[in-house]
């Protein structure tokens, strides 16, 4: 769905990431690394929010590399940031309302539906400001809203970064969830190895915006990957 040949991005005049080359496929796709790997600029460039330097994005064997974001999340990818992913004087129901504007009101009110059914403790938040939940319910907010783009691949930036463990491992459960019952091809960004390659069916390692690693996630050695790349 997804090929990215020899990237290169950054910020200003500061390149971070160096000839990046992958495809993604229908799967979870999991990019591991340390703080400072370029994890969070290759998500950010993939959803066209930084400017390419070089190489080429393609989706669907359309070249995106000049998308503007609006366009990205109207070809069907929807982006979910590490921080400030949610409005936090919006409600639950409003924030997740802001997800489907581009989609007509009857499927908007059968994506609510389904968010609600994947996400069953956000309901019971319905109508409650998004700024009083806990980092956990603001991440099923934020994963929600991006499931109401009707998308077919979802980037979703470190999610689990900051949560206590009860919320990790749910939300983990929750991305699996998604991937097979909505169909949904996932890109994870993650500090933590272990969860991560749990779900995932392929794994790429970035060091110094670099790939050095990429395997099926079946054949990769976690303790290798934690201990090699300084990972969780």
């Amino acid at each position: 769905m997804l090929t990215v040949k020899d990237i290169v991005s950054g910020y200003g005049h500061v390149d971070v990431l160096h000839k990046l080359s992958f495809e993604v496929k229908h799967e979870i796709y999991a990019v591991l690394g340390a703080n400072g790997a370029g994890k969070t600029t290759l998500m950010k460039t993939l959803a066209r929010w930084l400017p390419l330097n070089n190489g080429t994005i393609e989706y669907d064997n359309e070249d995106i590399s000049d998308f503007e974001p609006y366009q990205t999340a109207a070809k069907g990818i929807a982006f979910v940031p590490q921080e400030n992913n949610v409005f936090p004087d919006l409600t639950v129901r409003e924030n997740l309302s802001t997800g489907s504007t581009l989609l007509d009101k009857k499927v908007r009110k059968q994506m609510l539906e389904e968010v609600y059914d994947v996400f069953p403790d956000i309901y019971e938040r319905n109508n409650q400001k998004a700024g009083t939940l806990s980092g956990g319910e603001s991440q099923m907010v934020a994963l929600g809203r991006a499931l109401m783009q009707n998308p077919e691949m979802i980037l979703l930036d470190e999610p689990t970064a900051g949560l206590s463990p009860k919320y990790v491992g749910m939300f983990f459960e929750k991305v699996k969830q998604i991937h097979v019952e909505k169909d949904v091809s996932i890109l994870i960004s993650e500090q933590n190895a272990t969860k991560a390659i749990e779900i995932a069916d392929k794994v790429m390692v970035l060091q110094l915006g670099k790939i050095h690693l990429m395997e099926d996630a079946a054949d990769v050695d976690v303790d290798m990957i934690k201990e090699g790349y300084c990972i969780g």
